[in-house]
């Protein structure tokens, strides 16, 4: 039996996507990026240690204390965005609830988020416990370009009502075109890969005593930069291939947004490397990877999808549709 408050609760839900549950969804992506900003300053202002214990900030005290000062209470402050996540996520659930039959995808894609959320936290305990180990360190960022993916295709889902949801249509890019976007989104990853092991062999350590890789930056850096010279040539193919072949517009412009931010990545990437990496360089380039990540996953999403698109102009093919799991 529910009770009648739960039941006026359960009520109010929405039971198809919203703009509420589309604001959500951006939300969710929004955040995720910010997280990673916030990181990037914890590291680049030597404030890994900050809080030298997890998950109390010391052994002590759950919050920083005075004489930690400003190192403590960035990351500190870095830390309590955590919770901003979890209710962003939180909400994204209950918002999805009665629509978690219909709308499985998007009931998934948020309990994903949720979980993932803790998941993230302990890494980054776990690089707090090793005085700043840069594997560990790596792997906490990475977690956050898992979840920025998953946060991405939240957003594009929740874009689709119910209707069309169910609705199946031929892929919106040509083949080569998805070949290209696929390929580009596997480039981006590795090369994402590779500038975090970068980081973790240059002099942005988090703290001052945290410890390097041992690798050498300047052969890290090259192989860092093969996957972003096919990335932007394959890119760069994908733009000529998306117009020759006069795909719809909105496929048009995610991919030259793609486009746009490789472009903008690998330039400042180069400017920081023959700048020595200077921190207002290094934390816009961290930025720029988790908006290169979000574009490539849109970008191929958009392109590869078989569910109906707004604005798209691809036919509809014969049938009865079929919901899709």
């Amino acid at each position: 039996m529910i009770l009648p408050p739960l039941s006026r609760l359960r009520g109010a839900l929405p039971t198809t996507t919203t703009p509420v549950v589309r604001r959500l969804a951006v939300a969710s992506l929004v955040a995720q990026i910010g997280i990673v900003v916030t990181g990037g300053a914890v590291r680049l202002t030597a404030s890994g240690l900050g809080c030298p214990e997890w998950p109390r900030c010391t052994p002590d005290s759950i919050i920083t204390t005075p004489e930690m000062g400003l190192n403590g209470v960035i990351e500190f402050g870095n830390r309590l965005l955590t919770f901003v996540l979890v209710i962003i996520a939180v909400a994204m659930i209950v918002a999805v609830l009665e629509m978690r039959r219909e709308r499985r995808d998007l009931f998934r894609l948020s309990i994903a988020i949720f979980l993932g959320i803790p998941v993230q936290a302990v890494i980054g305990g776990i690089s707090v416990w090793q005085d700043l180990n840069p594997w560990i360190v790596g792997l906490h960022f990475v977690a956050s370009m898992v979840l920025v993916s998953l946060a991405t295709v939240l957003v594009n889902r929740a874009r689709l009502t119910t209707e069309q949801y169910l609705v199946r249509r031929p892929p919106a890019a040509t083949p080569l075109l998805r070949q290209l976007l696929v390929t580009a989104t596997v480039l981006t990853s590795v090369a994402v890969l590779l500038g975090v092991i970068v980081t973790g062999s240059g002099p942005h350590a988090g703290d001052q005593g945290a410890a390097r890789n041992g690798l050498d930056p300047d052969l890290i850096t090259r192989l860092h930069a093969l996957p972003v010279y096919l990335l932007v040539a394959t890119v760069a193919l994908a733009v000529v291939v998306a117009y020759r072949a006069g795909v719809h517009a909105k496929l048009r412009r995610a991919v030259v947004l793609l486009a746009i931010i490789v472009l903008a990545q690998g330039a400042i990437g180069y400017l920081q490397h023959f700048l020595h990496l200077p921190v207002a360089l290094v934390a816009l380039h961290m930025l720029g990877a988790s908006v290169l990540v979000a574009a490539a996953v849109h970008a191929q999403y958009t392109g590869t999808t078989r569910r109906t698109l707004p604005g798209s102009t691809t036919p509809v093919r014969t049938g009865t549709p079929q919901p899709v799991a």
